[in-house]
């Protein structure tokens, strides 16, 4: 009887702490699920991710500043020799 007293508490062991960890990470399980069905879906194209909009975006949207300012050159350093 001491065996499968034994054995059931392992059991309820492995399976709270496999509650816990599904609990604690949740989001980061759910980003990696999500992932994975991606891949193995042949139907998926990742362009259609994609809005139309994004593909002919600014690389610098934020453009606010109409004038700025000039970055002066970088000074040329002496090189010594010995």
């Amino acid at each position: 009887m001491g065996a499968v007293t034994t054995a059931v508490i392992a059991i309820a062991g492995v399976v709270l702490g496999w509650i816990t960890i599904e609990i604690a990470c949740k989001p980061c399980l759910d980003k990696g699920r999500e992932a994975i069905d991606r891949n193995l879906n042949p139907d998926y194209d990742p362009d259609d991710d994609l809005p139309s909009s994004a593909i002919r975006a600014h690389l610098n949207p934020n453009t606010s500043d109409p004038d700025p300012v000039p970055v002066p050159p970088p000074a040329a350093s002496a090189v010594k020799s010995v």
